[in-house]
């Protein structure tokens, strides 16, 4: 369903209810798809139902459209399925019209590298589709048959195909998830705390997990979880993680997996969000959620920006959240200082860091070890024997030993996740019983 864009010329299109239009972001969402930007056209007005922008606007989009030689026209708002037809009939032949959403989907179809993405990105277009399909039935029946420019030629099963493959990709997401589900318990009882960076596209998320996984030695990590993705990429675009990356870090005495995920944006609509539900679960069923975010923006948006993260994730997150001042490299400590104070409602305690310049990266690691569920404390008096070594061993890779004495029995002292205590108490019942 998605091409990818590398020489296609674009003009952007933005209407706003009231002030100044900014493309700034779409410029940049268009970029990260491959269309070189042209020109564009804002307006501010009251929506107008059948050509979003106002007629004589529509008009004057046509013109730069022709006069720029562009191939598709990119609108940051969001377009319904009449609009798009009719502004496609008032543009030049064979330019395509496309709204903030359908670039988004764009993006995330040429970054996604999972069969977990791809459905996902499948299932966002199904769903972006549907209403469209649903008008050009309607259309039909009037013997308007929309051309291609505008919604797409008409066929009429296109409707009930579309729902059965949303069924067959929702169905085939659960199994996904549920496997998911079970690595992580698996990982959990191998002594894990699980720990999810989230936070808006471009915060520095990626470059933040590379951070906190500087010791890791990448072909190690890949041994043990050959289900990973490589470590995401750490690029000034927005995007780059769409799928989920997971590293293993030590926090204090802690053995951490880190996961990256796709990155929130702002003006999503529900159906997109929905789509996206899977590959927010490693945030919803972590130990701790860091939420990431850019201190050198404005108090406003950062404000905005949490506010819609928080609604996002507390519907189904069960875990603490941290909020990470990132990218402190860029302002002054008196403007950390103020930032702080004007969020702490919304960020009480946060922790400032810089990710790309290691600046604080102890601090936060203290923070993810006091906020993550309390070790507990073990001491076995086990039976010496050759069984008992290998229980020794396994206790040094499950959990942090503090002592162990070797005279006729065995006496480790030691700190775990509860999980691996009762495993230990299970072995070492084992162990004794056996010698008994």
């Amino acid at each position: 369903m998605t091409a990818t864009h590398t020489t296609e010329r674009a003009v952007i299109a933005k209407r706003v209810d009231s002030g100044t239009a900014d493309t700034t972001e779409i410029r940049d969402l268009a970029r990260a798809a491959g269309y070189d930007v042209v020109g564009e056209v804002t307006q501010t007005r009251t929506e107008d139902p059948a050509y979003h922008l106002g007629e004589g606007k529509v008009t004057r989009l046509s013109n730069v459209v022709a006069r720029e030689g562009a191939a598709v026209v990119i609108f940051d708002n969001q377009l319904g399925p009449y609009q798009t037809y009719n502004i496609g009939n008032e543009l030049p032949e064979r330019v395509r019209v496309i709204d903030r959403f359908r670039l988004i989907l764009e993006i995330f179809g040429q970054r996604a590298q999972t069969r977990k993405a791809q459905l996902q990105v499948e299932l966002a277009e199904l769903r972006y589709e549907l209403p469209r399909a649903e008008a050009k039935a309607s259309l039909a029946k009037r013997d308007e048959r929309p051309g291609f420019m505008g919604l797409g030629e008409y066929d009429e099963s296109r409707e009930e195909d579309i729902k059965k493959q949303i069924a067959n990709i929702r169905d085939e997401l659960e199994s996904i998830e549920e496997t998911e589900r079970h690595r992580r318990e698996q990982r959990r009882e191998s002594g894990f705390d699980l720990v999810a960076l989230a936070g808006y596209t471009n915060a520095g998320k990626s470059t933040l997990l590379r951070r906190l996984a500087d010791d890791l030695d990448v072909d190690e990590n890949d041994d043990l979880h050959p289900d990973l993705d490589t470590t995401a990429e750490s690029e000034d675009r927005l995007f780059t993680t769409l799928g989920t990356t997971t590293r293993r870090a030590e926090v204090g005495k802690r053995e951490v997996l880190v996961t990256d995920t796709v990155g929130f944006i702002q003006d999503l609509p529900h159906w997109l969000v929905e789509s996206f539900k899977s590959t927010l679960g490693s945030v919803y069923h972590a130990d701790l959620v860091l939420l990431v975010v850019d201190v050198s923006e404005s108090v406003e948006e950062i404000r905005e920006k949490l506010v819609t993260s928080h609604d996002t994730l507390y519907e189904r997150n069960e875990a603490p959240i941290v909020t990470v001042l990132n990218k402190t490299d860029t302002v002054d400590d008196e403007e950390v200082r103020r930032k702080k104070d004007a969020l702490s409602s919304l960020a009480p305690n946060p922790v400032a860091v810089s990710a790309k310049q290691g600046l604080n990266i102890d601090d936060l690691a203290e923070r993810i070890d006091h906020e993550l569920p309390d070790y507990e404390r073990e001491r076995l008096v086990l039976p010496m024997t050759d069984d008992t070594m290998s229980l020794v061993s396994w206790i040094h890779d499950h959990a942090s030993v503090e002592t162990v004495d070797y005279g006729d029995q065995v006496v480790i002292e030691f700190e775990a996740r509860p999980a691996i205590i009762e495993q230990s108490r299970a072995k070492a019942g084992e162990l004794v019983g056996a010698s008994a």
